[in-house]
């Protein structure tokens, strides 16, 4: 894949909707807990959400509760992007992007 010191801004944000939608395809996510999971500000996580139709993954967010946040996100497809290969690429993506390593239980 790449080296950690020859990846671009625009590689970076690449890995980076990869990476999201992933982790929205893996389970229920609001904003809020894929701030949590990844260390990512707020407004990184929302300007990735809304970039990810740039290459083709279709995100919605579906309403579950009265208030307007009440919800999760939801993969409607991944378009060209084979979701098997984010899997299998996961723990390099990560490193990458920087993510914090999940607690130890």
């Amino acid at each position: 894949m790449w080296q950690a010191e020859q990846v671009t801004k625009q590689q970076i944000a690449f890995l980076r909707k990869l990476y999201l939608a992933h982790l929205i395809d893996d389970g229920q996510h609001n904003l809020l807990s894929l701030q949590k999971l990844t260390g990512m500000p707020r407004r990184t996580v929302q300007d990735a959400l809304a970039a990810c139709s740039d290459i083709g993954i279709q995100i919605a967010f579906v309403q579950d509760g009265v208030r307007n946040n009440s919800g999760y996100y939801h993969i409607q497809t991944w378009g060209p992007i084979n979701s098997a290969w984010v899997g299998t690429h996961l723990s390099q993506i990560e490193l990458l992007l920087q993510i914090p390593a999940a607690p130890s239980s």
